[in-house]
């Protein structure tokens, strides 16, 4: 992974995700990207966890952003994998939370996997 593209990656997202731009945290997946993640279950009620495609999690995004209208993540640090990367980074609350991206050929997120502090 170029250091240039984790850094950009890295502050871009949570700048987005900070100014509450979903269309802007969404530019940095495929369409057909698949998110897994705890909070699915609680806010989407989605048993499995994930959900496949933008419009999906467009939509699961979007009313967690309504429940939690002061949503701010703050990075801890970066870990780099091989087409990968996790975000340490403390979110709602305080909680802390790790996010893995995995990268296509094209740059962007194919698939993410979410994990919180209990």
């Amino acid at each position: 992974m170029d250091p240039k593209f984790v850094e950009h990656f890295a502050t871009d997202w949570i700048a987005a995700w900070n100014a509450h731009d979903l269309e802007k945290v969404l530019s940095h997946y495929t369409e057909d990207f698949e998110m897994s993640s705890p909070v699915i279950i609680q806010i989407a009620g989605e048993s499995s966890g994930t959900l496949r495609g933008k419009p999906a999690v467009r939509a699961y995004w979007s009313k967690a952003l309504q429940l939690i209208p002061d949503l701010k993540f703050e990075l801890l640090s970066t870990l780099v994998g091989v087409g990968s990367i996790t975000l340490h980074y403390r979110g709602a609350g305080g909680r802390l939370a790790a996010e893995v991206f995995h990268f296509g050929p094209d740059g962007k997120v194919t698939k993410a996997f979410a994990h919180y502090a209990p």
